[in-house]
């Protein structure tokens, strides 16, 4: 599996989602990308986050305010680095995908799910149907 992953993947997306590495800042896909849209887990192609969801957090990386099915994002306590942070994975396939803060907007809960590009696919409104995700056609409407 994981020498599978290492000939799918970027260097980046396998660092990021396999050895639970974080991109530069400023310096990825999505942070500034507002195109309506579904993420996708780069790994197991698992819907995680709408674009409808997403805000610029100013931080230099996508944020969000919730994943789309909590079900699929898991927490866990982490202290890498020296700090005491919150890090969510993808449940299906156990990418790392980034970390949530309680910094985000007060009025849509409070939560900045502060996610990794590398750890996303991104599939606009205008293909959901045919890659596979025409369910969640409705979450733009």
């Amino acid at each position: 599996m994981k020498n599978d992953l290492k000939n799918r993947l970027t260097d980046m997306q396998y660092y990021v989602t396999q050895e639970s590495g974080t991109e530069p800042p400023f310096q990825n896909e999505f942070d500034a990308h507002f195109e309506d849209g579904l993420y996708v887990d780069i790994v197991s192609g698992k819907p995680l986050f709408s674009s409808r969801d997403k805000f610029n957090a100013g931080c230099g990386w996508p944020s969000f305010t919730k994943p789309i099915e909590s079900e699929e994002v898991t927490e866990h306590f982490d202290t890498s680095h020296g700090m005491r942070r919150t890090e969510v994975r993808s449940k299906t396939a156990d990418s790392h995908l980034g970390h949530v803060f309680p910094d985000g907007p007060a009025d849509q809960g409070g939560l900045r799910y502060c996610i990794n590009s590398a750890a996303l696919r991104f599939i606009p409104v205008s293909d959901l149907e045919k890659e596979g995700y025409g369910e969640y056609v409705g979450l733009f409407e």
